[in-house]
């Protein structure tokens, strides 16, 4: 009986522990909330961005001097306009917020399903799509495929105003959106075997 007695008291001290490190994923809270607070400074910044741009076509002289200097083409300082190159520009920042944004919200999102606690949303409306299978490896590769859309959108911002810009730069930009490019194919390759490997594993248990 003694032995009995004995043998479930290690068992219900390991469970105590694991249970308290399951526990401490709730660390990770206050991490996504500070994301949170980032993407508000990232709505306001993309408002602030949009209301000069508005300004500058009605003829503001301060918010077409903030969007010049914000998007540095060459020329368009001197006579004053807001060409299209410059509108261009500022659109592609605008959308460059947006994608970033959208980053944060798989981050966050994403992050808080697989990491901390399920939101239990199936059924619901709004339920993004992608969210009804994420897992870690998903996430590592949406995340990297958002990572490249960004890249693409500075490259593109580049391209356009290249004359503001040395040569140098241009490479340097383009080594690392190819590089940026790699790292996602590796990590789309490795996902895809990890998961192959799974696959074969379970069908020969």
């Amino acid at each position: 009986m003694q032995q009995g007695n004995d043998t479930p008291l290690p068992s219900k001290r390991i469970s105590s522990i694991a249970y308290f490190l399951f526990l401490s994923r709730w660390l990770q809270l206050p991490l996504y909330l500070g994301l949170v607070l980032a993407q508000c400074v990232y709505v306001y910044h993309f408002w602030i961005e949009l209301s000069d741009l508005i300004g500058a076509v009605f003829s503001n002289q301060n918010a077409l001097q903030h969007v010049l200097d914000m998007v540095a083409v060459k020329g368009a300082e001197k006579t004053g306009n807001l060409t299209e190159t410059a509108i261009m520009l500022v659109v592609l920042g605008l959308i460059d917020v947006v994608m970033i944004s959208n980053l944060l919200i798989m981050v966050i999102i994403g992050g808080y399903e697989t990491f901390i606690s399920r939101m239990n949303l199936e059924g619901h409306p709004d339920q993004p799509e992608w969210l009804s299978h994420v897992n870690a490896s998903v996430l590592k590769v949406k995340l990297a495929t958002a990572i490249i859309g960004i890249s693409s959108i500075h490259l593109l911002k580049t391209f356009i105003n290249a004359a503001a810009y040395d040569e140098k730069t241009l490479i340097a930009q383009t080594v690392i959106h190819l590089v940026f490019l790699l790292s996602a194919l590796a990590i789309a390759y490795c996902d895809r075997i990890i998961s192959q490997t799974a696959l074969h594993s379970g069908e020969h248990k």
